[in-house]
């Protein structure tokens, strides 16, 4: 009995050492701790480092404050303009209050997930198709406004959204190809016509320069009888001045009207 009196301290003393080396938690730096005692939170979060959890008094919930990377399925989006495509994104966001990612929300990981997929849907839904494709930028900055706004209650900051890929139909994508064709064959086109007038305005600055030294135009002429023979064809070009035909079609005139006068 003496002997059983003795070793019963021991291991009272052995049982709570056990407790009490049980009771010690290491939380890293990214990772806070949620203590719920006797089922109240208590007012503030623990860690980093070496804190205390003397269960079954307290509980813990560990929650990490670093940045995750959250890809939301392809979502089949209807844009404003009747056309269906498949739009898929990712997420990045952070616990900025553990408390409430913990109290105010079951399991805010799978919540952002599928209110993401909502919020995709619904603010594509708003666009048209060339908005989609072309503002990309835009609407991920309208897409990380809407979710922040619905995750700060749970304490959760969305830092950025980013549309990952837009799946377009065979036929639409056959529609923007015709359409960029036909774009590129207007520019063209366009082009065409101020280079046509461009070259009538050089051409008539050369007339009016020419009308000036009607020289000028034998001297074209020689110059381009020089260019013909450097090739040494055996094309022969004579130039005539256009006032020839001019004074032939006149005296052609006056010699119809003498022989119609001249019968009467």
């Amino acid at each position: 009995m003496p002997e059983a009196a003795f070793n019963l301290p021991l291991l009272v003393l052995f049982i709570l050492g056990l407790y009490f080396l049980s009771s010690i938690k290491i939380l890293a730096e990214y990772e806070r701790g949620v203590i719920f005692r006797l089922g109240r939170v208590l007012p503030a979060a623990k860690g980093p480092g070496l804190i205390f959890v003397f269960a079954p008094i307290d509980r813990m919930a560990r929650i990490s404050l670093r940045i995750e990377a959250m890809e939301v399925p392809g979502q089949d989006v209807v844009t404003r303009d009747n056309v269906t495509v498949k739009v898929n994104a990712v997420i990045y966001f952070r616990v900025v209050e553990p408390i409430k990612a913990v109290i105010e929300v079951a399991n805010f990981l799978y919540a952002t997930s599928q209110l993401a997929q909502t919020t995709l849907r619904s603010v594509l839904g708003e666009v048209e198709l060339d908005e989609l494709l072309s503002q990309r930028e835009k609407l991920n900055m309208r897409l990380q406004e809407v979710l922040d706004k619905q995750t700060g209650p749970w304490g959760v900051k969305v830092t950025l959204v980013e549309v990952k890929q837009v799946d377009l139909p065979d036929q639409m994508i056959r529609a923007i190809a015709k359409q960029a064709e036909a774009e590129r064959e207007r520019r063209a086109k366009v082009i065409h016509a101020l280079g046509e007038m461009e070259a009538a305005e050089q051409l008539s600055k050369a007339a009016l320069t020419i009308q000036q030294q009607p020289v000028a135009i034998q001297l074209r002429y020689l110059q381009t009888l020089v260019e013909i023979g450097a090739e040494k064809n055996t094309t022969v070009v004579f130039p005539l001045p256009v006032d020839i035909f001019s004074s032939v079609s006149t005296v052609l005139e006056r010699l119809a009207k003498g022989g119609l006068e001249k019968p009467s």
